[in-house]
């Protein structure tokens, strides 16, 4: 049998407790590998030493696994030197820190410091992931810390200052000051954090924006973009979202290639505003404008409301001071908004959570952020394509409390944003791993089942559709889509396009008004507790049989061990040819006398050798349901049904377990496995409700009960 994997059980609870106590916020971030930033810098300081990082050590196994691996070429003439060993006067930053400070080197990770680039223009966001007070001369240890949003917590991640150089050069990130080292730490930061430098190669922008604000991405083709595009736009600036753009080239020989229009194909524009604004000519409409920068500095449109053109003549001159109209070449320029959609090909929004921009004059999005995990065989089902296990993944009720404020629409609906993020694939590709293809869909609860907290069964998404879905399934680290619903509860339905895909991932609910989503959980429960056997009533043929056999083995004593309970139960099981079962294990009889054991002689008398049978063929009825195929064992993703089946009320994470510590490598559960299951469920309910006198739901062990309690139960 699979042996289950309690580490990452035992790793998810203390995750939960540090989360209740505050752990993972702006406040209180995570230490990233357990070390503390204050703490080792004053050791050092004390110690008059340099910090040496061995969680992430000046050797090969930090630049990478493959190209910058131990066979690699490129690594042989690689030394790692303190910014003090390559400049005679290094700085953390030199004048302030700002798009110029970053010049790529022998990594593909532009994606990375385009983001780092867009980051410097919030100065509030920079300083968050970028603490400033750090330097190479006061109280200079070696040591320096950053931090990064992971997956919905906040972590500090604490690095030495040995970098990667060849030749007394920078290999990787560098800044256009010789003598200035932020950005190339950053990216060391940034490296650890993924497990290498390697591991950054190739990327999204928007993934590392999100790692820097904890925000969410949607991505629009202005082709076909939604009509209310411009309304979003603006209120993504109103609370305070980042916002890019850019046009697409086709030929990528042809990247940062100016157009005629001054526009530049390959490269990657800021928005900065969206405003309206009232030309002389047009006496009963305004003009939608954007304002936009390029990071270079200079390059700006050329058409219609660019700097110098004529369009600027027919606006008050109060007007102009609004927009903040300049005629300078800086990179920054306004367009129309048509003008905008024609010469673009997307935008991304990265929207703030509430915790990632702290200014009360700002109206930031609510969010609600689940965890939750695919387990194969279990809660991997797959998408819609394959109804047989679609029901079994993850679900997740929401509830839509509150309509939009918006007086112009007189629709009644709540505008939110779904966003589905894959967990440590990037971290895990060194081990293979890919970006899995990830999806959801979002059904309507009916209003008969609102307040009701059970997992949709597979009926319900058989004869229901969706309501909304995502637009595709695809292989990106993150899945976003905006929706517009009526108040009311729903549920959604993260998954991998294929099933059986094994993997972690995060849900979050943005939302402009409030609501709630938490992943369904039912309550742990059993429906009745294990009773003491009864007394003997009227004996069956079948009884009298047992008692016959049972005599036979158990002898004048009229007690059985494990052994001969054994091959007492095979004996019989091997007369239902139709069970297709090699029979029970000794270690199975091993745990049912010890659930049915009432006297504590680790035997069984003939009262409890029936009581445990007729529990035995009531499982096997259950059992022989769902082996519709009599094939002597059932499919791990019926287990759930068949445990609440059995009269047991469990929640996911109990299912996971179960199907890790029972089912095959084929994802089946054979009879014996499936009695082992449920006599253990059986077992340690019954000693649960025995520690638990005053019924409230918890008990308190020591380290022997706690040990008495999981050896015997």
């Amino acid at each position: 049998m699979p042996y289950t994997p309690s580490g990452f059980f035992c790793d998810r609870l203390i995750r939960e407790r540090e989360r209740r106590d505050g752990e993972g916020s702006l406040s209180k971030p995570l230490r990233f590998s357990g070390q503390d930033f204050t703490i080792l810098k004053q050791e050092y300081i004390q110690k008059k030493s340099l910090f040496e990082d061995d969680t992430f050590p000046a050797s090969v196994e930090s630049l990478g696994y493959k190209e910058l691996g131990h066979k690699s070429n490129k690594v042989k003439n690689i030394v790692w030197k303190r910014p003090k060993d390559i400049s005679d006067n290094p700085q953390f930053i030199v004048g302030g820190a700002s798009r110029t400070d970053i010049c790529q080197g022998d990594l593909g990770d532009c994606w990375l410091l385009a983001a780092i680039a867009s980051l410097t223009l919030n100065e509030k966001l920079l300083y968050r992931v970028v603490p400033q007070d750090q330097s190479f001369s006061d109280n200079y240890a070696g040591i320096f810390h950053f931090q990064f949003w992971r997956y919905g917590d906040w972590v500090d991640v604490v690095i030495d200052d040995r970098i990667p150089t060849f030749n007394g050069q920078l290999v990787f990130t560098k800044s256009a000051e010789r003598n200035e080292f932020w950005s190339a730490l950053l990216e060391k930061a940034y490296a650890k954090l993924h497990g290498s430098y390697e591991a950054l190669k190739g990327g999204n922008t928007t993934e590392a924006m999100e790692d820097f604000t904890g925000g969410v991405t949607e991505f629009y083709e202005l082709k076909e973009a939604p009509k209310e595009l411009y309304k979003i736009m603006n209120k993504a600036l109103e609370r305070g979202s980042l916002m890019g753009c850019s046009i697409d080239s086709l030929v990528p020989a042809r990247f940062e290639t100016r157009t005629a229009t001054g526009l530049v194909k390959g490269h990657a524009y800021s928005v900065t505003a969206v405003e309206e604004c009232k030309p002389s000519q047009h006496k009963d409409s305004k003009v939608r404008l954007v304002r936009l920068r390029n990071p270079w500095g200079q390059v700006e449109w050329n058409g219609p409301w660019s700097d110098n053109s004529k369009e600027w003549t027919t606006i008050p001159k109060a007007e102009k001071e609004k927009l903040q109209h300049q005629n300078a070449e800086d990179g920054e320029f306004w367009m129309s908004f048509e003008d905008f959609k024609k010469n673009y090909t997307k935008i991304e929004i990265c929207n703030l959570t509430p915790d990632a921009l702290e200014d009360d004059k700002i109206h930031k999005w609510t969010v609600s952020v689940n965890e939750g995990r695919w387990v194969r065989g279990c809660s991997a089902g797959g998408c819609r394509n394959y109804p047989d296990t679609f029901w079994t993944n993850p679900q997740y009720r929401l509830r839509l409390l509150e309509e939009d404020d918006d007086p112009e629409d007189n629709e009644m609906a709540c505008s939110f944003v779904v966003a589905l993020m894959q967990k440590n694939r990037r971290k895990e590709r060194k081990m293979g791993a890919n970006l899995f293809t990830i999806g959801f869909a979002i059904y309507e609860v009916p209003k008969e089942m609102h307040g009701n907290k059970q997992h949709m069964q597979k009926e319900f998404f058989l004869f229901n559709s969706s309501k909304a879905r995502c637009k595709s399934y695809i292989n990106l680290r993150e899945v976003t889509q905006r929706f517009r619903l009526s108040p009311g509860e729903y549920v959604i339905v993260p998954s991998t396009y294929e099933p059986h895909q094994e993997g972690e991932f995060i849900l979050r609910v943005f939302s402009e008004k409030r609501n709630t989503s938490e992943e369904i959980e039912n309550r742990i429960e059993a429906d009745h507790p294990v009773p003491a056997p009864a007394s003997a009533g009227e004996e069956s043929e079948e009884d009298q049989q047992f008692r016959t056999i049972f005599q036979q083995i158990a002898g004048d004593e009229m007690e059985i061990s494990a052994n001969e309970l054994k091959n007492v139960l095979n004996r019989v099981v091997s007369k239902h040819k139709e069970m297709n079962t090699e029979g029970f294990s000794l270690e199975s009889c091993r745990s049912m006398i010890a659930l049915m054991d009432m006297d504590g002689t680790g035997r069984l008398n003939l009262q409890e050798f029936r009581h445990l049978w007729n529990k035995i063929k009531q499982w096997q009825g259950i059992f022989k349901h769902y082996d519709s195929e009599q094939t002597g064992s059932v499919n791990s993703y019926e287990m759930r049904n068949a445990v609440n089946d059995a009269g047991f009320r469990l929640n996911n994470q109990l299912y996971d377990i179960i199907t890790m510590r029972y089912a095959n490598e084929n994802m089946n559960i054979d009879f014996d496995s499936f009695v082992s299951c449920l006599v253990r469920l059986e077992g340690m309910f019954r000693a649960f409700q025995a520690f638990d006198q005053d019924g409230d739901g918890t008990i308190r062990l020591s380290v022997l009960e706690w040990l008495q309690l999981t050896m015997y139960a």
